[in-house]
């Protein structure tokens, strides 16, 4: 593919990935010592901006701090997650704009001109930059059992452990829901008004496009989903384990393409590796396509197997986000475009 240029990812990369579905430009994975172990209900617990603070997060570490913290960092679909909830962070790491310095897909609505930027891609974080906002906490996901720092250097990992505690949610092997119920109580223990009406609006349009989507997969069982995304060398489709997104599209009754479990071991079972000549080795109605900008978009693809696909000419190639911004607003519109696809699909794969 002349249009863009990649590398294969290693199957620490693939892991740091997350499920990402073979990103061509990862980086080496990153990673805390303190982790220690996903899951766990966890709580949190706000106070007046003068009183103490503390919160569980997914590694089962406890952060308490004398007020809530106002000096914030996070990568960037945190971020935008927490700005979804009226929480706003001074610094962000991780893709935040676009070449033409447009927000990034993963930005969501953050006013990324109003955030420090500690580094505008997976794997980059300015430590000197980042000592300098004096920061009280950061927050990032997890996208492993070790607990591992989304996005946060291998390399300086310890140096910036050592100048602010750390959150990390996770969304490793669970479904969507539980990630966002996590990202609503950081968001409430930091001191955003739950109630508001912007928010329980957006946690209904969530629910009401969840049932669409059953309903939609309950009416048309037989239309195949495939998850895909493209680099420069291969074409990548990934399982429904492991990632949070297929995991609960799963459990509302989307019939998914599963690549062989033999397949997805090399990649510590996120997804299997297909050259271009072999993209059509399994049928699918309707494809729905990484969308992050480390990606090659459906538009750019230029590989004829893939142009020759049915679902490809048939139209029913949709985006996906393997790295949803974990707010109801952000997440109700890929329940929605998922539904509104296999309603309309022909049966084509």
């Amino acid at each position: 593919m002349s249009n863009a240029s990649a590398t294969r990812p290693t199957r620490r990369g693939i892991l740091a990935a997350g499920g990402a579905l073979g990103l061509g430009a990862v980086l080496a994975a990153c990673g805390d010592d303190d982790g220690g172990g996903s899951g766990g209900s966890g709580e949190g617990t706000g106070a007046a901006k003068s009183g103490p603070w503390s919160f569980k997060d997914d590694r089962g570490t406890s952060v308490k701090l004398d007020r809530v913290p106002t000096g914030i960092v996070a990568f960037t679909g945190v971020a935008a997650a927490l700005f979804d909830y009226g929480v706003q962070v001074e610094g962000v790491f991780g893709p935040t704009t676009t070449k033409d310095g447009k927000p990034d897909v993963q930005a969501g609505d953050l006013d990324v001109d109003k955030v420090t930027v500690l580094g505008n891609e997976w794997g980059k974080l300015n430590v000197e930059k980042y000592a300098s906002l004096s920061p009280e906490l950061l927050v990032t996901t997890t996208f492993d059992d070790a607990g591992t720092l989304w996005s946060v250097p291998e390399e300086s990992k310890d140096k910036v452990a050592k100048l602010a505690p750390s959150v990390a949610i996770s969304v490793f092997d669970r479904q969507l829901t539980q990630p966002l119920q996590r990202m609503w109580e950081l968001a409430e223990s930091l001191g955003a008004d739950m109630k508001a009406k912007k928010v329980t609006d957006a946690k209904a349009a969530f629910d009401k496009a969840a049932a669409r989507l059953r309903a939609a997969a309950k009416a048309r069982p037989e239309i195949r989903v495939l998850a895909g995304s493209a680099s420069a060398d291969l074409f990548y489709v990934s399982g429904t384990n492991l990632s949070v997104d297929l995991e609960y599209f799963k459990a509302l009754g989307v019939n998914f393409v599963e690549p062989s479990e033999d397949a997805k071991k090399a990649t510590g079972g996120w997804f299997e590796n297909l050259s271009w000549e072999n993209v059509d080795k399994y049928p699918a109605d309707v494809i729905i396509m990484d969308d992050r900008a480390s990606t090659i978009q459906p538009a750019d693809i230029t590989e004829g197997t893939w142009k020759k696909l049915p679902a490809v000419k048939a139209g029913q190639v949709i985006a996906r986000s393997p790295e949803p911004i974990l707010s109801y607003d952000k997440c109700t519109p890929l329940l929605d475009n998922l539904a509104e696809a296999i309603e309309n699909a022909k049966k084509v794969g």
